[in-house]
């Protein structure tokens, strides 16, 4: 093997997905210490405790206790490089979840076990399912009073159509929580809050029938055997094949908050996650990771991840080959030249420029306004990536300018947040009229907070009767001059000047394009 495919092979590029208030952010600060990457994590809420989360690094996360925005994390871990992304919960942000999800090999699910399956868990393992994305779940919150472990199993089961392989189990629940007992390990490791749980805090035991569980385990001990003995005769055993394929689920369950149960955790991953995968491109082909020209994909645009010095970054996907600092590149989109000095690395805020990246890696580009989500960037092949769409925004406001002495930084403002993906920017057929299309409304909040802060401009939005829209596209000039003549007052262009149909709900969008000839429509963008 050569050193370029031990390279990839070592790369592990993942992402954490949950419902929001699962414990998401805090287990990835958990990884982080286990990954030596932090000493100390931050706790996500707690007001006496004045550090913040390593990922939530934007103020308006940190002051809300939510991720508003994916972050990406590197660590080392037993000879892995891994890549980390600690994805939005919340609905509202769902888009950049979602476009995260076409960056990463496998996915981590977190599942509060006291609320059980939620909503957003659901959709998310939808959206992983028809990629195929191999994906492990860690059920949290294992000191609190919560469903029986048996419970919470059939729930991931029926809810989201996943075979479940429970890979531990709990040694009591709630004020009983005991510890934690590795079925493949048949090593029952004890509850130490805020422990590191390295090996100080396991005890190796030969087997259920061995005294010795009694003596560690107290009454918890018959009631573990009648369980483990159950989990082993009700579950198939670990199948990675399933796994991969997207079909079956390991299952931990721990306390991320106490550190406890995420060690186990992390371990089988480092043994079972796919290494590098290839991308889907346009037309039904892939690339190879082991392929020896460089290609790379751009799922993320961030402005002012620095506010002291107003950056853009883009983040990219290393796709295939090997990326280089200082090599002229090709951008597909503008058929330009592109070459950056300062590639950089993350760790959240903390960034470190870098010579060299390989299949797996996130690299951070420094964007003057080149990139747009989705772009290819490679050694001059004409490479189109899919599986990054819109998709039809279901709140619409029109935005006023409060002062009209910042109209050029309220209109960078706004057309920069939305090159990001924070926010869909329409503007109306005929006249200069913005029109912002989001997912849900705590996107306004971020958009407003960001515009004032960083971009120093003022601006107010009004409600509009809209609350769908899909792209559409025509057979003939005819046909969309009098389509246009006819909706004129419905349309805007997005800013890729893609002409959008406005509608006060579904049926009125199914209605008129049923009467229209010559006209389709799209609910993505990717039409």
């Amino acid at each position: 093997m050569t050193s370029f495919h031990k390279e990839i092979e070592r790369r592990l590029t993942f992402a954490i997905i949950s419902h929001p208030d699962a414990g998401k952010t805090t287990i990835t600060e958990k990884l982080l210490l286990f990954g030596g990457a932090i000493h100390v994590a931050g706790a996500v809420k707690s007001k006496k405790n004045t550090r913040k989360t390593t990922s939530d690094f934007m103020e308006m996360e940190q002051a809300r206790g939510i991720s508003i925005s994916t972050s990406v994390m590197g660590f080392e871990y037993r000879g892995r490089k891994i890549n980390l992304l600690d994805t939005p919960g919340h609905a509202d942000f769902s888009e950049d979840t979602y476009r995260t999800l076409t960056a990463v090999d496998s996915a981590l699910m977190v599942i509060d076990s006291v609320k059980g399956v939620e909503e957003r868990t659901r959709k998310l393992c939808e959206i992983c399912a028809m990629r195929k994305t191999p994906i492990i779940t860690f059920i949290n919150k294992l000191d609190r009073e919560g469903r029986e472990p048996v419970d919470l199993l059939d729930q991931v089961e029926e809810e989201l159509g996943v075979a479940v392989c429970p890979m531990s189990w709990p040694v009591g629940r709630g004020r009983e929580f005991r510890g934690v007992y590795s079925v493949p390990e048949k090593r029952l490791v004890f509850f130490d809050p805020h422990g590191r749980q390295g090996g100080e805090g396991s005890v190796e035991i030969s087997g259920l029938e061995d005294p010795l569980l009694d003596r560690m385990a107290g009454s918890s001990a018959a009631r573990l055997r009648e369980e483990i003995a159950l989990v082993q005769g009700v579950y198939p055993p670990f199948d990675r094949k399933a796994y991969l394929e997207g079909k079956l689920t390991p299952v931990f369950f721990g306390s991320a908050l106490n550190n406890f149960g995420v060690r186990e955790l992390l371990d089988c991953f480092v043994d079972i996650a796919p290494p590098p995968l290839p991308r889907p491109l346009e037309g039904g082909s892939e690339i190879s990771p082991y392929a020896e020209k460089f290609s790379g994909l751009v799922f993320k645009i961030h402005a002012n991840l620095d506010p002291r010095h107003r950056d853009r970054i883009a983040f990219m996907r290393v796709c295939s080959g090997v990326f280089e600092r200082n090599k002229t590149y090709y951008h597909v989109r503008s058929s330009k030249p592109y070459k950056t000095s300062n590639p950089t690395a993350f760790m959240a805020q903390d960034r470190t420029i870098i010579d060299q990246a390989f299949p797996g890696d996130i690299v951070g580009l420094h964007d003057t306004g080149t990139f747009k989500i989705g772009d290819a960037v490679t050694e001059g092949e004409e490479l189109k990536f899919t599986g990054i769409p819109s998709f039809a925004p279901q709140i619409f406001k029109t935005v006023f300018n409060l002062d009209p002495l910042k109209s050029k930084q309220l209109d960078r403002g706004l057309d920069q947040l939305a090159e990001e993906g924070v926010v869909q920017l329409f503007t109306r057929l005929g006249s200069n009229e913005k029109l912002v299309g989001v997912v849900g409304v705590l996107q306004f909040d971020v958009l407003r907070y960001r515009i004032e802060h960083e971009y120093k401009a003022l601006c107010r939005f009004e409600p509009s009767d809209y609350t769908t829209a899909c792209w559409i596209t025509w057979e003939d000039r005819k046909a969309l001059d009098d389509f246009v003549r006819r909706h004129e007052p419905k349309l805007c262009r997005d800013r890729e000047g893609r002409l959008v149909f406005l509608a006060r709900n579904r049926w009125m969008i199914d209605r008129t394009m049923e009467a229209e000839k010559g006209i389709r429509h799209f609910f993505t963008s990717d039409y």
